[in-house]
């Protein structure tokens, strides 16, 4: 599926936000299906009749599965710019998750190391600092609760490979859907219950508090969480 203007959350001379669709793999992968920033690149030169291919840099990722806000560089001083502003953690990052297990508690701080498996593409998480491991960290807060199913909005302060659908596994609260960490089964829309929410940090250039915010999906399941 090609982007067009409704899947745009934000757009200047610098950046551009996309809320991306769960299924739609960011960059390519070994599947060789279309990737997001090329269907965005394709976007731009279409939009502003550009020959040749535009300059995209992916400022960060997120999981084939996850839905939601998705943010890309538009020049190679932005990319730098925006590289920066993620591994310092001057962003704060916000996160939708539904899952089917109450927390134990309505909020909460949950630290593990991970270790990533490239091979079978999956994240063990620990309790302690093992050998090779990378730190992560996390805050979450239960929003509401509908039909079973309980709304918990999260801020990664790290931003590792899988990080919120391991933790919150760990925590004993797989992700709807997300059959690789956990919930009983998967989606046959191949997606699983978490969307990014929303982004907040200073714009690389412009040097001004920027919030950027992703509707929810509608699928006929989400829709119900809109209002939070």
């Amino acid at each position: 599926m090609a982007i067009t203007e409704a899947d745009v959350l934000y757009e200047d001379n610098h950046l551009i936000a996309i809320n991306k669709r769960a299924g739609d793999v960011v960059q390519v992968d070994e599947t060789g299906d279309q990737p997001l920033d090329d269907m965005v690149r394709e976007f731009l030169a279409k939009k502003y009749d550009k020959p040749g291919t535009a300059f995209l840099g992916v400022a960060h990722r997120l999981d084939r599965p996850v839905s939601g806000l998705i943010l890309f560089a538009k020049t190679s001083k932005a990319l730098d710019r925006m590289n920066a502003i993620f591994k310092n953690r001057e962003i704060k990052k916000t996160y939708f998750a539904v899952v089917r297990k109450k927390p134990a508690k309505p909020q909460g701080k949950l630290i593990n190391w991970l270790i990533k498996d490239p091979k079978k593409n999956i994240v063990k998480s620990y309790d302690y600092e093992a050998k090779g491991s990378q730190y992560c960290e996390l805050d979450y807060q239960v929003l509401t609760e509908l039909d079973g199913y309980y709304l918990l909005r999260v801020n990664p302060l790290t931003g590792r490979s899988h990080q919120i659908r391991v933790q919150l596994s760990t925590m004993g609260c797989p992700i709807v859907g997300d059959n690789k960490y956990g919930y009983p089964r998967g989606s046959r829309k191949g997606s699983i219950c978490l969307h990014a929410r929303q982004l907040e940090f200073v714009h690389p250039v412009k040097k001004e508090p920027i919030k950027i915010f992703a509707k929810l999906p509608k699928d006929g399941f989400w829709e119900k969480f809109e209002k939070f």
